[in-house]
């Protein structure tokens, strides 16, 4: 009586926690640094955000000191808010007084949680410092002369986003 004996094929049970148990340790080292990089990628589009917005207010600035927007004597020459910025004004110095734009749209704040869709409410997702308010303690005022990131949150080189 020969009996063959049919080999099997397939993993065993130990075999597949250890796989299982290799795989979960990898991740776990993965999970940090994917972390890291998605912050990273956020604090890199924030300081290009604020970048672009405080190009805009000087350029607000400098077509105001150049007459090309009016302004009043008690006026500071900074915008009166982001929306104008995109919506644009009327150049005092052309003859046919065609708009001066100086954003296409406002940047979004990366950093809050929560995606802002119009225009108007995109002006309130930035903290806005007026001419006349301190350095250290920004406050709105008539005027919008910087713009700061309203998050609580740190940034990985340690300060706050709200002081970028």
């Amino acid at each position: 009586m020969c009996y063959t004996q049919k080999k099997l094929t397939g993993f065993t049970l130990i075999e597949l926690i250890v796989t299982v148990v290799i795989v979960a340790i990898l991740a776990s080292v993965a999970m940090p640094v994917i972390q890291l990089n998605v912050k990273r990628a956020k604090e890199t589009e924030l300081r290009a955000n604020l970048r672009q917005i405080r190009e805009a207010i000087d350029a607000y600035k400098k077509a105001t000191e150049e007459g090309r927007v009016k302004k009043s004597i008690e006026q500071s020459g900074y915008p009166p808010n982001l929306l104008l910025l995109v919506t644009g004004i009327e150049d005092e110095k052309d003859v046919n007084k065609k708009k001066i734009k100086f954003l296409r749209r406002i940047p979004i704040d990366p950093m809050r949680t929560r995606n802002v869709e119009k225009a108007e409410d995109k002006n309130q997702e930035w903290g806005l410092r007026s001419y006349l308010s301190a350095p250290d303690k920004p406050l709105e005022g008539e005027d919008v002369y910087d713009v700061y990131s309203t998050s609580t949150e740190v940034g990985i080189n340690g300060i706050a986003y709200a002081q970028w």
